[in-house]
């Protein structure tokens, strides 16, 4: 089976807020494609790996490629611009305007984002509540507007942080068929999960982050040999 090229690929990256040391040498690497998993206790430094990918921590050292290009030197629009999604677990929706006012208020950071109808495709949640303001969605129809605002904008490379946190089992299964049909469209999605119920099945690996350091990585056809090791891992 040939190899896909990275789209992500993350070497001895170290980040600070502050004088607070975070990461401690994180690597990682993510190939066209492919959905993975970072997954850790609270605390354990998965968010701001994400945030230090896209340059959002004060200071960061190490190796960061996106599409083979060192972006360790941009700022973080023009990372954004070189097709990359970021949905916090905040979420950031902006709550006096309408669901649809939400999908058009956007800037354009990639080629071919989704149009509306192809959201509403996707969520039918969102086409129901189209003319609804932010502040009358449910954390459900909020997560799923986050998630449908980034597709618009035509990033391939979707960082997702915590998006189950709080939300109905039936939501999280929605979510979860949403990932697998971005995933089957080319998608490449690092997502950070405390579920990982819903995580197993969507990934194909595992890496488990303690004290700002990658310290387990595992793949999806390994998950079940290795499920006493990752309950040990990840017990609170």
């Amino acid at each position: 089976m040939e190899k896909r090229s990275p789209m992500l690929r993350v070497r001895g990256l170290n980040a600070w807020y502050g004088e607070s040391h975070i990461l401690h040498g994180i690597d990682l690497e993510v190939a066209e494609g492919e959905v993975v998993t970072l997954l850790g206790r609270n605390g354990a430094g998965r968010t701001t790996t994400l945030r230090a990918i896209l340059g959002m921590t004060d200071r960061r050292v190490g190796e960061v490629q996106i599409r083979g290009q060192d972006v360790m030197g941009l700022p973080e629009h023009r990372i954004a611009h070189l097709g990359v999604g970021y949905c916090p677990e905040e979420r950031g929706i902006f709550a006096g305007l309408s669901t649809e006012e939400n999908l058009k208020l956007l800037p354009v950071v990639g080629e071919n984002g989704m149009s509306i109808e192809e959201i509403y495709e996707m969520f039918p949640n969102l086409k129901l509540r189209a003319k609804s303001p932010g502040t009358r969605l449910s954390g459900g129809e909020q997560q799923m507007l986050a998630m449908a605002r980034i597709l618009r904008t035509g990033a391939k490379l979707l960082l997702l942080d915590e998006i189950t946190e709080g939300l109905a089992p039936v939501i999280v299964q929605k979510l979860g068929e949403v990932i697998l049909q971005l995933r089957s469209k080319g998608y490449t999605i690092v997502l950070v999960e405390q579920n990982f119920r819903f995580a197993a099945p969507l990934a194909n690996r595992h890496y488990v982050i303690e004290r700002g350091r990658v310290i387990e990585t595992i793949h999806g056809d390994e998950l079940a040999g290795k499920q006493e090791l990752l309950d040990e891992l990840l017990a609170v």
